[in-house]
């Protein structure tokens, strides 16, 4: 399960910093993490958005 850290967070071999992103945690540990208030769920879904072309430029 994918996070990002709401603290930071250090133990053997590794450290991470709030706003950080992370998948090092299993499930029951990811879950209590999120629990606790130290991090939150990172969606999986990306939202697409659509972005106008200019139009076409006219001279005359």
């Amino acid at each position: 399960m994918k996070l990002k850290m709401l603290i930071g967070l250090a133990g053997v071999g590794f450290a991470l910093s709030p706003n950080e992103e992370t998948e090092r945690f299993s499930g029951d540990e990811a879950r209590s993490l999120i629990d606790a208030g130290y991090a939150v769920p990172v969606s999986e879904l990306r939202t697409e958005r659509a972005v106008r072309n200019p139009a076409p430029e006219k001279r005359g």
